[in-house]
């Protein structure tokens, strides 16, 4: 049974509600939070593994609460949107969320959501988890879960870190956004493929200062590479 405790912020009391009943169902602890200060507040307070967070909040919105929570943890956020518009997960993605589901949900592919990227943090996918992956200047510890490029250390998300891990146990082949999707989310996603866009856009990002490059082929998917 899950034992991680699950911070669900939401201003409509039905929502908390659901989603604590069905995470417990499976053994995770819950905490609740009405709006973004009070989220805030419990994150300061206590040390929850993976908080859902509502876009459309009093006092502080989902997108402030994510950017503020980003700025000194990496802890994995869902996102919950009460609009099924491409802006809003696209923001939401950016902000630092590791992913998303629309509202109206259903409560079993959210718990479904918890526990994939809950494993996926907690271990690596693909091949033996403590082989350590070198790609060019990179060294990649699935076991420590710590990325470095000339030992300088590279901060990675959650799904930052398993999509580089996923890519460098791919090198040089191109992988569609489909088999990232299957790779590193592990569930059936029932959002678009924009969320590898732009996590892979992240991911560049912080692989600007390495000899790892991301490549795009048009119309098929992604590669890493090592640059000449």
């Amino acid at each position: 049974m899950a034992s991680e405790t699950i911070l669900v912020v939401d201003d409509e009391a039905n929502i908390r509600e659901l989603a604590s009943m069905y995470l417990q169902r499976e053994g995770y602890q819950v905490l609740t939070a009405r709006d973004g200060e009070e989220a805030l507040l419990v994150l300061r307070q206590e040390s929850p593994a993976l908080m859902i967070l509502d876009l459309m909040l009093p006092k502080l919105n989902g997108w402030e609460v994510c950017r503020r929570v980003r700025a000194d943890s990496n802890i994995p956020i869902i996102m919950l949107t009460a609009r099924d518009e491409d802006v809003d997960k696209i923001v939401g993605l950016e902000m630092g969320a590791d992913d998303y589901m629309t509202k109206p949900f259903n409560p079993r592919v959210l718990v479904a959501q918890v526990r994939a990227i809950l494993r996926r943090a907690n271990t690596a996918p693909g091949r033996v988890a403590n082989t350590l992956r070198q790609v060019g200047n990179v060294t990649i510890d699935p076991s420590g879960r710590e990325v470095t490029a000339n030992n300088q250390r590279i901060d990675l998300r959650t799904k930052e870190f398993d999509l580089l891990l996923a890519l460098a146990d791919h090198p040089n082949i191109v992988l569609s956004r489909d088999q990232l999707l299957d790779i590193v989310w592990g569930y059936e996603f029932y959002g678009q493929t924009r969320t590898v866009d732009v996590h892979i856009a992240h991911l560049r990002d912080k692989l600007s200062d390495s000899d790892l490059v991301i490549e795009t082929v048009w119309g098929k998917g992604y590669k890493l590479v090592v640059s000449a």
